[in-house]
């Protein structure tokens, strides 16, 4: 094997396995919730928040609903963030912010940003794969894998437009 290949982490049937995983964990710590909001941010974690929900109705009578963040993970400040529901929606309820990876924790943080315009009971998080070296002061509360990694290396999720998923460290 080349050096310069990415190395996988994950397959299709272990992904299928921590989405049922964190689906369950996630029911666990919400039980008796009428209503639990995934918040997707931008493509993969809106794709990896599409997951947890029909992994999610499978195992829970809690209605759950599935919004999009969207923010620009390199220059966060420059350009507005933005939440496709309705922030009013989100007074009193669960809202858990997903993403596909955790790096720094940067994009998660800044994610958050329109939920500081209305008062949700609960503000959670939940990722695919976390990284191990964070900046800002958040954690994951649901995580798929955890991954020590170098600042150097990056990990690569397919999930999406893709019927060959993986997670990749190159």
């Amino acid at each position: 094997m080349q050096e310069d290949q990415p190395i996988q982490i994950l397959d299709k049937s272990q992904i299928k396995r921590k989405i049922r995983r964190l689906a369950i964990q996630i029911m666990e710590q919400n039980y008796g919730d009428e209503e639990i909001i995934l918040a997707g941010i931008n493509n993969n974690g809106y794709f990896f928040a599409e997951l947890l929900r029909k992994e999610l109705k499978k195992i829970s009578d809690s209605q759950i609903r599935l919004t999009r963040i969207t923010l620009n993970p390199a220059r966060p400040v420059d350009n507005p963030i933005s939440i496709e529901m309705d922030v009013k929606e989100l007074k009193n309820k669960t809202v858990i912010v997903v993403d596909d990876v955790a790096n720094t924790g940067r994009t998660l943080f800044y994610a958050i940003e329109p939920l500081l315009q209305t008062l949700p009971r609960k503000v959670e998080m939940a990722v695919l794969v976390d990284r191990t070296h964070k900046a800002f002061p958040l954690r994951a509360d649901y995580v798929g894998t955890s991954l020590a990694t170098t600042l150097q290396e990056n990990i690569i999720v397919h999930i999406r437009d893709t019927k060959d998923w993986g997670v990749y460290l190159d």
